[in-house]
């Protein structure tokens, strides 16, 4: 045992006065009496004439003692060592992301882990060392190894919960590398690392096999929520002149809710939608609105449950212009009319390309090698320029073994049935992923090479049965919004809290500031040449203002996750398919006594006063 203020054993002092106050004697008092008889033992114990007495055995002189001995002991603050072991550096990993706004926990459950944190560092040992990480879409360094209480305590005073979801994996690589040593082939642990959360975290499968010293705290009792997960708006298929807006709103709680959904376009409000949502159950709504000029969407619920960041999101509406699209083709009617009914395009015909194409959206290369290669995006049948590939591979009759329906590109596309004559596999190079599979290679890849987005497919339509399908125009359909780069600007104006805005510059800026959701606003530095401002402080979600030059861009911050409106907190967290941490309730290490002394010192003396009134009633 050891104690934190060892002075406060100098009341030890005053043991010896409670003694001396019990061997006194009383003085007495010399009275006339009309008769001695009453008072004989009166009169004997006047007759010692010492001022000091023998000490007698004394219940209430042993209480007094021992309640006087507790006190001394609680101000002493003695403390036991328990189940956490001293470790020369511990690394406190703090969650911060919107989750952890939840209060379920009062005030919320960011506040406690934080108090958490703080109650670690009151238990520090003299040696010991403590680093600080702030972990929400990425992780911030708050506070170096340092074994200086106050710099961690204005660390952690400092930290602030974000919009933005739970991204584990960096902390946990920075954390490992200070608590983790290699020697030779083994690894041994030289630190702990202790991580509060609520335990919503993707599953980090690259630390299966690390033997991290993790210790999991977790935060949060309940999963009280209702939460906006997707917000999208496009045109209205049976009338162009009208948005429709999708919107999907999950309950995580046990119980039923009745809210509204609010719809609002810029600061009017179009419509409320009253909804009634069963435990676990996820309501889609579909909106359509009328939209007289560029503006912005907004949806909100109502309700009042334990997580406010999911119950708005905003969107940027642009109204839809027509693609300018130039085929290169000699004769593909199939492709042509499937470009024509695409939405609202206009497409012109060529059978070369002569010219960088630069009055069209995005140029279709059918089978052709143009004279000159387009620099804005392109989708291109069976022709590849020579720097998107190291090489491909001829192949007669290939079967389709795997496609991404997750793509864009391949929304509600099916090729399982499409057969192929002919075809070109190749290997997918690092800007671009497969779209779909044969057993050699890629048939058909998408990504972004610079700034120019590309579409290829390793095949001719027409060695195919593909414009037979139903699936082929939607394909084409998805392919004209992919490469149409206003659709993409629409997109990229439609920002996920964390992660960083883009903004292509066609002509260099000389200054920039961005105009934050609550009004306030920063500078921006830029390079004299520079192409593109990236933009990455979007923790907080709501609507942002970047003035680039003269020009003013508007894009939207939300959470949209749905792993971070789940706020069910989690007794473990997954390492892998079989690794595992478990939370646990492990105590400081400076397990402090003194509330318990209190405690029985507080008894002793009820006691001491019971025993006294009995003994004089």
């Amino acid at each position: 045992m050891s104690f934190l203020a060892p002075a406060a054993f100098l009341f030890a002092l005053t043991l010896p006065v409670v003694v001396v106050f019990y061997l006194l004697k009383r003085k007495r008092m010399v009275k006339l009496v009309s008769s001695t008889l009453l008072w004989q033992k009166f009169l004997a114990e006047t007759q010692a004439s010492a001022p000091f007495q023998r000490l007698r055995h004394n219940w209430l002189l042993l209480l007094q003692l021992l309640l006087l001995l507790l006190a001394v002991l609680a101000l002493a603050r003695p403390f036991m060592a328990s189940k956490v072991t001293p470790s020369p550096l511990r690394v406190v990993i703090l969650d911060a992301s919107a989750s952890m706004q939840a209060t379920d926990e009062s005030p919320t459950r960011f506040d406690k882990a934080r108090a958490g944190a703080l109650a670690l560092v009151d238990a520090m040992r003299d040696g010991e060392r403590m680093m600080i990480l702030l972990v929400g879409a990425k992780t911030e360094v708050r506070q170096s190894p340092t074994s200086d209480r106050t710099a961690l305590r204005r660390a952690l005073q400092a930290c602030a919960p974000s919009d933005s979801p739970t991204r584990l994996a960096d902390a946990l690589k920075t954390a490992g590398a200070f608590t983790v040593e290699k020697l030779g082939e083994k690894e041994f642990t030289s630190g702990e690392i202790h991580l509060f959360s609520d335990g919503a975290v993707p599953e980090l499968t690259e630390f299966e096999n690390k033997a991290l010293p993790l210790v999991f705290h977790r935060i949060g009792t309940g999963a009280n929520n209702l939460g906006i997960t997707a917000l999208d708006v496009r045109a209205n298929p049976d009338d162009p002149t009208q948005r429709a807006l999708y919107v999907s709103v999950v309950n995580v709680s046990s119980n039923s809710w009745q809210t509204e959904l609010e719809l609002r376009f810029e600061d009017q409000l179009l419509e409320t939608r009253p909804l009634t949502i069963g435990p676990g159950e996820t309501s889609p709504q579909v909106f359509i609105a009328s939209q007289p000029r560029d503006g912005i969407f907004n949806v909100r619920l109502t309700a009042k449950d334990d997580l406010a960041a999911d119950n708005q999101a905003s969107i940027v509406s642009l109204l839809p212009k027509p693609a300018k699209i130039l085929l290169v083709t000699r004769g593909n009617l199939w492709l042509e009319k499937a470009l024509r009914l695409a939405g609202p395009v206009e497409l012109s015909v060529a059978s070369d390309l002569t010219d960088d194409a630069k009055g069209f959206d995005f140029v279709v290369l059918d089978s052709v090698v143009p004279t000159v290669w387009p620099t804005g995006n392109v989708l291109a049948f069976r022709v590849a320029q020579t720097n998107w590939f190291d090489a491909l591979t001829p192949l007669k009759l290939p079967p389709i073994v795997d496609w991404k329906t997750a793509h864009p590109l391949l929304r509600y596309v099916g090729v399982g049935e499409v057969v192929i004559r002919e075809a070109a596999a190749a290997k997918p190079p690092t800007w671009a992923v497969s779209l779909i599979e044969a057993p050699q290679g890629a048939l058909a890849v998408a990504g972004e090479l610079g700034r120019q987005r590309i579409l290829w497919l390793g095949f001719d339509t027409l060695d195919s049965n593909w414009p037979l399908r139903v699936s082929f125009p939607i394909f084409i359909a998805n392919a004209v919004e992919w490469l149409n780069p206003a659709a993409a600007r629409s997109g990229q104006l439609l920002v996920k809290a964390g992660d960083a805005f883009r903004l292509p510059l066609a002509t260099p800026v000389k200054e920039a500031r961005v105009t934050f959701p609550d009004g306030s606003s920063k500078p921006l530095a830029l390079d004299a040449a520079a192409t593109e401002i990236v933009f990455g402080d979007t923790s907080k979600q709501g609507i942002y203002r970047l003035h680039a030059g003269t020009n003013e861009t508007v894009f939207c911050v939300n959470l949209l996750d749905s792993a971070e409106s789940h706020i069910r907190p989690h007794d473990e967290i997954k390492l892998g398919q079989y690794a595992k941490v478990e939370a646990t309730e492990r105590q400081r290490a400076t397990a402090e006594l003194w509330r318990w002394l209190a405690t029985a010192a507080l008894a002793v003396l009820m006691f001491e006063w019971w025993w006294y009134h009995k003994r004089t009633v």
